[in-house]
């Protein structure tokens, strides 16, 4: 039988996060590390919404004689929606808004973006990746063998995004990454940086069987210092500044739009649902939940003892992720018994194959030190 794992006596992370440790009273380092760190300095009240308002006027003054005067990615996830609500609602900002297409939108995601879009009257510009390079680089994922098989959607999101930005000469990006749902992050095991170009390039050069003539790409230090402090390319999260909250954002945009909630976080993306709700935990024994539930614990948005019950169900049921199994195997062109391969194949992890995670984990310490990133740490 084998042995039950520690558990959080605080949130409900456990010891499937390889990187979890408890003090003497069974709290974990992601808890002590949020109350240290991130609640001294996270103060979304109506404080933190005048700060706000300052850098929203400075964002209109930026744009004055523009067509737009700050860039938006739009997911259809909650996040993304609810800023662009936001941004046009509160703040009477006029941002690009984009939509990458990767080829795995859900029906549901497809309606929330065209609801908000209507609903808000702005201009919406979809960038569709092409499938076949799309296809293949997935698939050098899954045969490489590693937990974070969402990387090739996600780096083209993160790229076209950065590519907008310096076309149309837009100097913010508004993000919807936020403390009150994101507070604990995915361990580093099981998903790694999105945009390592060593890594990238060393699993697509070995298990990719086509060139990426034009997938977008960007290297973190693309983005993190030429665009930034060269362009001058700007990233605000406003929903870190304003009172959010999950239930609230959700009854907002249901009222006014239509819009309407998924199961879970992030699964506006086919792909991305059988990457966190049937990849991880059969694979890896890893249920992202976990990282969800506890962030939504520590902004006090959840109990303890709703997210301990949630969790002994899991998200979709047994038919709904074989219906997703096979949905993916066919829309990636192979088996359902080649996709099982991968699934039972030797594991391995980002460490397996070429990175540059020292050197940007450097980087990323100086930058603070610095103080050219922010100080609050996750």
């Amino acid at each position: 039988m084998a042995q039950s794992q520690q558990i959080c006596t605080s949130c409900v992370m456990d010891e499937s996060d390889p990187s979890l440790s408890f003090d003497e009273e069974g709290v974990c380092n992601r808890c002590s590390n949020f109350r240290k760190f991130v609640l001294p300095l996270w103060r979304p009240d109506e404080l933190s919404m005048e700060r706000f308002g300052a850098t929203a006027e400075k964002i209109r003054r930026a744009g004055e004689g523009k067509e737009f005067d700050c860039l938006l990615g739009l997911s259809g996830g909650l996040d993304s929606s609810y800023l662009l609500h936001v941004a046009v609602k509160q703040f009477g900002l006029r941002p690009l808004v984009f939509h990458v297409d990767g080829g795995w939108n859900s029906e549901l995601a497809v309606h929330n973006i065209n609801a908000l879009v209507e609903g808000l009257d702005v201009e919406l510009f979809t960038e569709v990746i092409n499938w076949h390079e799309m296809r293949d680089f997935q698939l050098s994922w899954l045969k490489a063998g590693v937990p974070h098989i969402d990387i090739a959607q996600d780096h083209a999101f993160v790229a076209t995004l950065y590519r907008f930005a310096e076309s149309h000469g837009i100097k913010y990006i508004l993000n919807g990454g936020n403390y009150a749902t994101e507070s604990v992050q995915p361990p580093m095991d099981f998903y790694y940086y999105g945009t390592d170009m060593k890594h990238i390039n060393d699993i697509h050069k070995q298990f990719g069987t086509r060139s990426l003539d034009t997938y977008p790409f960007s290297s973190v230090y693309r983005h993190k210092v030429w665009l930034r402090y060269v362009k001058g390319v700007e990233v605000v999260k406003p929903l870190d500044q304003i009172p959010f909250s999950q239930e609230s954002a959700i009854n907002t945009l249901s009222k006014e739009y239509g819009w309407r909630s998924y199961q879970q976080k992030h699964f506006e993306s086919n792909f991305t649902r059988f990457y966190e709700a049937y990849w991880l935990p059969t694979r890896f024994n890893f249920d992202v939940r976990r990282c969800q539930f506890s962030s939504l614990i520590l902004s006090g948005q959840m109990s303890r003892a709703e997210a301990i019950t949630r969790l002994t169900s899991p998200t979709l049921s047994d038919s709904k992720m074989q219906r997703d199994f096979a949905y993916v195997a066919t829309k990636l062109g192979i088996s359902d018994d080649e996709l099982s391969g991968f699934l039972t194949s030797p594991k391995k992890y980002y460490w397996d194959y070429k990175n540059q995670k020292r050197e940007i984990d450097i980087g990323a310490k100086v930058m603070r030190l610095m103080k050219l990133e922010g100080s609050i740490k996750q």
